[in-house]
């Protein structure tokens, strides 16, 4: 792909935020998720880093990410959060030995008897999110009747980013009933409950968004939780016009020039991952100011203000997020989380691994 914008990854940087959940999670492992290539981070460099780094597990969403991590020569233990989704893929998951979560009753009919095909298994309890899991009044009998494959018991939280939400106390009072009918150690904490809800870390946490440099909180930025930027969006200025004041910049004429000004146009837009809706005012780095978008973000240009750096010649790399700009901030004026961001970013660009 011959793009102007680049995303690099810094995987110092990564397996810094992964020693920040060890430093607070100090008495659980560590389920470390990269599905969805890693929340666009690339997810075989993003796993063998995490491993690397100490991660005691890795969590995947799709039997057939995990195979394309043990593919890549990943040993790490892998959960499949999802599960499987038939018999095949039991099979397949269980030659690639990967440990699968059973959230539905077709799961546990899909589970072979033979000894050769016995994957490990997670038992997912809803205790709230209302998307994947068995009701907690029927944890015991579940996994009963899996038997010894059962290892681990697993919930989830709708509202951790919400430390305040009183569904938060209902979930653990719901998922603390279900694990006293099963005895198995426990998994509940993501991102934000690990930070949010110390008596929820239970045997296993498993972060996700933090690894990557973001924060799971409305009111607390990622370097107030002491993480580092992974990834970093940079395109460069490939035009600087000097607009007159009342001219229009963009598609729809939306802005006009309050004054004359210089106006820097970079090469990236939503065909690079940048969000489309981002609002005037969002804040691009220039020469290590921001600045701010102007106009409607377009296919494969945005424009920004460049009265702040007169100096800003042709050429010039901008960051669009990352190293010096969070990536929360610019989601914030884009009306959406850091999570897609980043995966649109990394979908659409090669990656430089630092």
């Amino acid at each position: 792909m011959n793009r102007h914008a680049s995303v690099s990854v810094d995987l110092k940087a990564l397996k810094h935020n992964l020693s920040i959940v060890r430093s607070v999670a100090r008495q659980q492992k560590i389920l470390a998720v990269v599905k969805a290539d890693a929340y666009g981070h690339g997810m075989v460099e993003a796993a063998t880093a995490l491993t690397d780094a100490g991660a005691d597990a890795l969590g995947v969403a799709f039997v057939s990410e995990g195979v394309a991590l043990r593919e890549a020569g990943i040993e790490a233990p892998i959960l499949v959060l999802e599960g499987a989704r038939h018999e095949l893929e039991v099979a397949w998951a269980s030659k690639a030995g990967l440990m699968l979560t059973v959230h539905h009753e077709y799961q546990i009919r899909d589970l072979p008897d033979s000894l050769f095909l016995r994957p490990e298994l997670w038992l997912k309890i809803d205790t709230g999110m209302g998307r994947l899991g068995f009701k907690p009044k029927v944890a015991g009998q579940i996994a009963a009747r899996l038997g010894t494959r059962c290892t681990t018991i697993m919930t989830h939280f709708a509202c951790a980013d919400m430390p305040e939400d009183p569904l938060n106390d209902v979930q653990i009072q719901r998922f603390d009933e279900a694990r006293r009918n099963v005895s198995l150690p426990s998994s509940a904490a993501n991102s934000a409950a690990i930070f949010a809800f110390p008596h929820a870390r239970y045997d296993w946490v498993r972060p996700g968004i933090v690894l990557y440099g973001s924060s799971p909180f409305r009111d607390e930025s990622a370097a107030d939780l002491g993480l580092l930027p992974v990834m970093t969006l940079r395109a460069p200025i490939v035009a600087i016009n000097h607009h007159r004041k009342g001219e229009s910049i963009g598609y729809g004429a939306d802005f006009r020039c309050p004054a004359d000004m210089p106006v820097g146009v970079i090469a990236a837009g939503y065909a690079d991952g940048y969000p489309r809706h981002a609002s005037p005012g969002t804040p691009v780095l220039v020469a290590g100011v921001e600045v701010p978008l102007i106009g409607r973000v377009s296919m494969d240009m945005i424009t920004v203000d460049l009265s702040e750096v007169p100096e800003t010649s042709i050429g010039d790399l901008a960051t669009l997020w990352g190293e010096g700009l969070p990536v929360d901030y610019v989601a914030a004026h884009s009306s959406t989380i850091a999570y897609e961001l980043l995966c649109n970013a990394g979908a659409h660009a090669d990656i430089e691994y630092v």
